[in-house]
């Protein structure tokens, strides 16, 4: 079995993605992860804080208000209900929520509800507090990082020459902005993004390379779960095989770091997920997601368990 020595180059990962049979390189990645990747398996939760009639056409996403979905929308939910999600979250054994709301960025006034419930979360419970807020300046995160806010989601969600083809309303580069604030100020980064968008084998490649120069702290992957009415929704769901793929790839160029079960996962049979597991995936999210099921939290912790990781 062929192991690195340093980390690949993007040109050697896409090689083996050209040539490698699919069951060596599934094993190639497992082996990376077995002498790479933390033994324990993460989890988190998220909180649906502010949901639906965002500005941005974003072809994946069921929130955009560009799309008839028939996604159900609803306002800012109030410091209790964060506060209320956060204690669920801490009994059910869950290391880490996130605060989620749609929309570009964050207005100043939203931010400041935004602090309080942080507050509220950080005085009833003792999780770790994330947020997903897209768009985020220097000058919010200053506020966030205050409030108790310690890791900052914003995924890439593609590769980078990839994004416009998938979203017009903001830019790649805007994306990188925030996390680099973010970075400078001292957060964790969450960094993931989408498969099954049509990108083609250079495009995972380079997805997966443009990640490894971010270094996140976490990579949620997310499978496309096609929604009827958004301009991805005739696509066809991925396949295990092209699945078990994109996450070796992740996997081979991000070596340590954790690779999140995130949307799509309830598509999965268990034993795919436990391939999945097998192949890469060392975290996941438990509970409630956004405009699709998210997953058992019970059932992953027995699979992970079964896999030999700590949880």
């Amino acid at each position: 079995m062929k192991h690195f020595e340093s980390l690949p180059a993007a040109e050697e990962v896409l090689s083996l993605l050209k040539t490698l049979p699919r069951e060596e390189l599934y094993e190639l990645a497992h082996e990376t992860t077995r002498r790479h990747a933390p033994e324990r398996f993460d989890f988190c939760a998220i909180v649906s804080a502010r949901q639906g009639r965002c500005s941005e056409d974003c072809k994946w996403c069921a929130q955009s208000a560009h799309w008839k979905t028939g996604c159900e929308a609803h306002g800012w939910i109030g410091s209790e209900a964060c506060a209320k999600a956060a204690q669920e979250a801490g009994a059910s054994g869950v290391r880490r929520i996130g605060i989620v709301t749609s929309g570009r960025g964050q207005t100043d006034a939203q931010i400041d509800e935004i602090c309080a419930a942080l507050g509220r979360m950080s005085s009833s419970s003792r999780i770790e507090l994330c947020a997903s807020l897209g768009l985020v300046t220097r000058e919010q995160l200053v506020r966030l990082k205050a409030a108790g806010l310690r890791r900052i989601h914003c995924n890439i969600e593609t590769a980078p020459s990839r994004f416009s083809r998938l979203c017009t309303t903001h830019t790649f580069e805007e994306k990188l902005a925030t996390i680099r604030a973010a970075r400078e100020l001292g957060f964790e980064v969450c960094c993931g993004g989408i498969i099954g968008m049509g990108e083609s084998d250079e495009e995972l490649v380079e997805f997966a390379f443009a990640l490894r120069e971010i270094a996140p702290d976490s990579i949620p992957v997310n499978i496309l779960h096609p929604i009827e009415g958004t301009p991805l929704g005739g696509e066809k769901r991925l396949d295990i095989d092209r699945i078990l793929t994109a996450i070796a790839v992740l996997r081979i160029a991000n070596p340590a770091t954790p690779l999140r079960f995130a949307g799509g996962r309830r598509d999965l049979t268990d034993d795919e997920a436990r391939r999945c597991i097998y192949v890469g995936i060392n975290a996941g999210i438990a509970g409630p997601l956004l405009t699709t099921p998210g997953a058992d939290y019970d059932d992953d912790r027995a699979l992970a368990r079964e896999a030999g990781y700590e949880v």
